[in-house]
């Protein structure tokens, strides 16, 4: 199982920087996957509680990073649930703590998951084991609330005919796999309406990928518990591959770095708050040329952070 689970740690270097794991220190990687940062972390001499919801990662992770005994541990559950799963474990809070956004690469290329149409696979999408698959989702909803989800969540231009056709065919009880919904949705969409550098139906599972697994409210939540998940001092960085999720992160972190709570038309502040954050990151960091030629999945990565303030 663990050698099937091997996933390249997107700006790993730039993490390790922004974090800045080290002996004493204790970590939290919300997205463990198959353990690419925790890894870098632990070499550090840190220690890390590494969260995932697939049990694959977990078994992966665990697997790989053996060596590092009891500095390390991993925790099958959601990252939106972090504060209570180090208050199960008897810890307040930690030094660092790390999201990495999106479906991980062992997931993608696993046909049997449903993320990718690249090969037939069943509609499934779930990054856990439990609770809705898309194919559900797809007799649940009606049109309109599938076309609300394509556009809300995939920001897909032509939501309404794609949300049509995708609903004609589950009334006619098509049998339905990840390449066949694929050609449903680019049917739907004009020929000469066709994103240039992505598949059609990108944008569709995409959207798909995040209602099945809740993926923005698991994000907010996340970014609500932060001053109660980081120590004074501590660090919490975020990596997200499309705008929904990198939108979300820079108005949080703008929210904890900015107290004041006075109208815009203030001239001077008056309210007297104060922050509990510093921003760490001016703007977001990029992945390099370097490593984009070498994953190119990185292309789209942009990593934010903050500190709370002591």
């Amino acid at each position: 199982m663990s050698a099937r689970f091997h996933h390249a740690s997107v700006l790993a270097r730039e993490v390790v920087q922004l974090l800045q794991p080290a002996p004493g220190k204790l970590l939290l990687d919300g997205t463990l996957g198959g353990g690419g940062h925790t890894e870098l972390f632990l070499a550090e001499g840190a220690r890390v509680i590494g969260v995932d919801r697939d049990p694959r990662a977990i078994a992966a992770a665990t697997a790989r990073l053996a060596r590092y005994g009891e500095a390390f541990r991993a925790v099958r559950a959601d990252f939106r649930d972090a504060k209570n799963v180090l208050s199960a474990l008897g810890i307040s809070g930690v030094d660092g703590a790390l999201v990495d956004l999106g479906v991980s690469s062992p997931q993608l290329d696993d046909p049997a998951r449903g993320f990718s149409f690249r090969e037939a696979g069943p509609l499934d999408m779930r990054m856990g084991e439990e609770g809705e698959t898309v194919a559900e989702l797809l007799q649940r909803v009606d049109e309109r609330e599938l076309a609300r989800i394509l556009s809300e969540y995939g920001e897909e231009p032509f939501a309404r005919p794609v949300a049509r056709a995708i609903k004609r065919a589950v009334a006619e009880g098509e049998s339905l796999d990840t390449a066949r919904l694929a050609e449903i949705v680019a049917g739907a969409i004009p020929r000469k309406a066709w994103p240039k550098r992505i598949h059609p139906a990108t944008r569709t599972f995409q959207a798909l990928r995040i209602a099945v697994n809740d993926e923005l409210g698991a994000l907010a939540q996340w970014l609500d518990s932060l001053p109660a998940l980081v120590n004074p001092g501590g660090r919490a960085a975020a990596i997200a591959f499309h705008s929904l999720e990198d939108r979300m992160v820079k108005e949080r972190f703008r929210a904890l770095t900015h107290a004041c709570t006075c109208p815009p038309d203030f001239p001077v502040c008056a309210c007297g708050a104060k922050a509990g954050f510093a921003p760490v990151t001016r703007g977001a960091v990029k992945a390099s040329e370097d490593e984009i030629a070498q994953n190119p999945r990185s292309r789209s990565a942009r990593l934010r952070a903050v500190e709370r303030l002591r």
